[in-house]
């Protein structure tokens, strides 16, 4: 079964996997989109530029680009951005629009200012049981030429096996979509269950182009909330087997970038209001580069992208 949009109210490297087909230079500014806490969760989206990806500086003073005003809470969490795999160059914002609910966020924009009118998406409004739906990414698949859609969802009665083991009932798995226009698609389904609660999941490639997939695991009882990475054969799987932790538990939002021939992770060290990051070659051996990491203050989970330094000349003037 598919859904259409006008039932809706409201209505980085080596390709096959790319999340853009549209070009970019290695040495383009790194954007970094993220929320922030508190009301800022409700305020809507910010950005901040680096040259080196590891010195984040904000835009327009941290000011607001897109103000959510979709979805169950009206929130903006956790938001990630990607670039139209088309030749339009168009842009993608996808974000969590609530602690509780059924739909992500999704608008467009062409300069990162001016932005389509929203939509909430249902992506899991025909899985019964379903509570929510957590840090939503997307990924270009140029073998089956199509976006895969994917977050973490918590489902009533699902996974039995690892029920009690997170905070107030949540007990997540990974489900994805599939899309081609963002107008109609497929039906939710479990992309990823490594046999516990896992949520923020992000795709990266490292520096030969393999693709992997990064995960927290969410187990409270015994604490981890660690990140792990397992390599992926295409965006839908199958996958490998799963590494040893690579970053200290209580951590969160991983993201990716290629930083002078390294895959750098970045995450979310919530519970201290800052960041940590660490790269490597092969996913198997990690050097830390926190002590050299400088993020804005109050940032939260979010995502990077390349972008054309013209677009950023524009950001600087402003919300459009």
């Amino acid at each position: 079964m598919l859904f259409d949009r006008r039932a809706i109210l409201g209505a980085l490297g080596a390709a096959p996997f790319a999340t853009s087909a549209v070009a970019t230079k290695h040495d383009d500014p790194l954007l970094f989109a993220y929320f922030g806490t508190g009301s800022d969760e409700a305020t809507g989206l910010r950005f901040a530029i680096s040259d080196d990806g590891l010195a984040f500086r904000n835009l327009a003073g941290g000011a607001s680009f897109l103000r959510p005003v979709v979805g169950e809470a009206k929130l903006m969490r956790d938001p990630f951005l990607f670039r139209d795999a088309g030749r339009d160059a168009l842009w993608h914002l996808v974000w969590t629009t609530g602690w509780e609910g059924v739909t992500i966020g999704h608008a467009t924009s062409r300069d990162l200012r001016h932005w389509s009118p929203q939509r909430a998406l249902p992506v899991m409004a025909s899985v019964p049981g379903a509570r929510n739906c957590w840090a939503p990414e997307a990924i270009w698949d140029a073998s089956a030429r199509h976006y895969v859609v994917f977050w973490s969802s918590t489902v009533k009665g699902r996974f039995a096996e690892t029920e009690g083991t997170s905070e107030t009932g949540y007990n997540h798995r990974l489900w994805y979509v599939t899309t081609r226009d963002f107008a109609t698609f497929s039906e939710p389904q479990v992309l990823y269950d490594p046999g516990f609660s896992v949520i923020d999941g992000t795709f990266a490639h490292g520096p030969d182009g393999a693709l992997h997939l990064i995960v927290k695991d969410e187990t409270l009882h015994p604490p981890r909330k660690h990140l792990r990475s397992v390599a992926a054969a295409s965006p839908t799987g199958p996958f490998g087997t799963l590494s040893a932790p690579f970053t200290k538990s209580w951590v969160e939002g991983p993201m990716t970038a290629t930083v002078r021939g390294e895959t750098l992770c970045y995450w979310d060290i919530y519970l201290e209001g800052r960041w940590g990051a660490a790269a490597t070659r092969d996913f198997v051996t990690w050097h830390d580069v926190t002590p050299a990491l400088s993020m804005p203050k109050g940032a939260r989970h979010g995502s990077l992208a390349r972008v054309p330094r013209r677009l950023i000349d524009g950001l600087a003037k402003g919300p459009g």
